[in-house]
């Protein structure tokens, strides 16, 4: 036998057993998939999102009780350039992800082998970051021989209002403001998400991150933008012509963000007309009120679309979910909606508003439940998602 067919000889031996691998790998978390779902026994899941600027790990017991929730920030790394780099964020999910996983499973007082599956945010997101958590998470599945869980990072922030408050069930209608994200969804059963409208441009959390960034304000900017809009005026009316009364449920920022530029633009142009006006300091009071008007003005434009979609699905209750949930402002608006609709208003603990690993494993655990979310191998991650 020659020394080429010996090598051929050789990858088709190594080729085989890599087959044989993977299908009893794939085989055996099937089993074990469909054990989970029919059991009624507690359901242990590690949970990882790696979407965007957190990397997190949480253990979480039948998809409400959080033994673990370790969550590692990149915000002092990205304020600096005054949002999120892509390639940066990726790279400090690296070095994060192994050492986060380590202090999830201490907090939790468990071992690895205590683990009956592991759930991965694998879209939307940030490619790169995604992807980190991914292959730590495909990596941990195939070394446990435990079932690996798909999870969809918006369907896993309404999650999070499960691990809030106990006794939440649907139906109900949803709410998710974050920086990647805006949508209106009827939520009919823990799997069931159906849209009624999102941002057809800039997310809420986005326009806040921008307009906050135009301002010289640090990021993130939602919580710079609220405090600052605590000490000033609502005054200021960013739109020439008043808008016609909505016929859907889409919402659009891009529009109030172009308008927030040029109002700011104009004010320097005052201060000090030459071509150097980009560079002037706007009067603190001022900036102070461009906050309250333009929180004020984003916030109304999502509680107009909430208002008209309670009023063509009947809804009882409304769920928050997502980092602009922990915005005071928009929940004091939605309290008094909910009080004028007699409905009733759910949101999630700060905490819980940003990214974390916790409604990811809680998402999964109600997934596995209906049968849904199993993934093997071939997962990747995923910028864009249909929702």
């Amino acid at each position: 036998m020659s020394i080429k067919e010996v090598k051929i000889k050789y990858f088709l031996n190594s080729y085989s057993l890599f087959n044989m691998l993977i299908m009893n790998y794939t085989q055996s978390t099937t089993e074990k998939f469909t054990q989970l779902k029919n059991t009624n026994a507690d359901i242990t899941i590690l949970g990882i999102e790696s979407s965007c600027d957190e990397t997190s790990v949480a253990i979480v017991k039948n998809g409400r009780e959080v033994l673990s929730n370790i969550i590692s920030s990149q915000i002092e790394i990205h304020r600096r350039f005054g949002g999120v780099v892509p390639e940066i964020a990726s790279r400090n999910h690296i070095m994060a992800i192994n050492s986060v996983i380590d202090e999830a499973l201490t907090k939790a007082n468990l071992k690895l082998t205590d683990i009956d599956a592991i759930a991965v945010t694998h879209a939307p997101g940030l490619l790169g970051a995604l992807i980190v958590g991914v292959s730590a998470a495909k990596s941990l599945s195939y070394a446990l021989g435990v079932p690996l869980i798909k999870v969809n990072h918006i369907h896993a922030h309404v999650s999070a209002n499960y691990i809030e408050h106990k006794t939440l069930n649907p139906p109900f209608l949803a709410v998710v403001a974050s920086g990647g994200h805006t949508i209106i969804a009827n939520i009919k059963s823990f799997n069931d998400f159906e849209v009624l409208g999102q941002t057809t441009d800039d997310a809420i959390g986005e326009a806040f991150d921008k307009v906050a960034r135009l301002l010289g304000l640090p990021y993130p900017g939602g919580p710079e933008i609220e405090k600052h809009a605590k000490l000033g005026q609502a005054n200021i009316d960013f739109f020439k012509t008043k808008k016609g009364l909505k016929k859907d449920l889409n919402l659009s920022y891009s529009g109030l963000k172009t308008a927030v530029i040029n109002y700011v633009n104009t004010s320097k142009q005052a201060l000090k007309n030459d071509d150097n006006f980009a560079f002037c300091t706007l009067h603190p009071e001022l900036t102070n009120d461009i906050c309250a008007s333009f929180q004020k003005t984003s916030v109304d434009i999502l509680t107009n679309a909430i208002k008209l979609a309670i009023e063509k699905n009947n809804s009882k209750a409304i769920v928050l979910a997502g980092g602009v949930a922990a915005n005071s402002y928009l929940k004091k608006n939605l309290q008094s909606l909910c009080k004028e609709s007699d409905l009733s208003l759910k949101y999630p603990s700060s905490l819980l508003c940003t990214d974390n690993g916790a409604m990811i494993a809680s998402n999964a655990y109600f997934l596995i439940k209906d049968g849904l979310g199993l993934a093997d191998l071939t997962l990747n991650a995923g910028a864009t998602l249909k929702t």
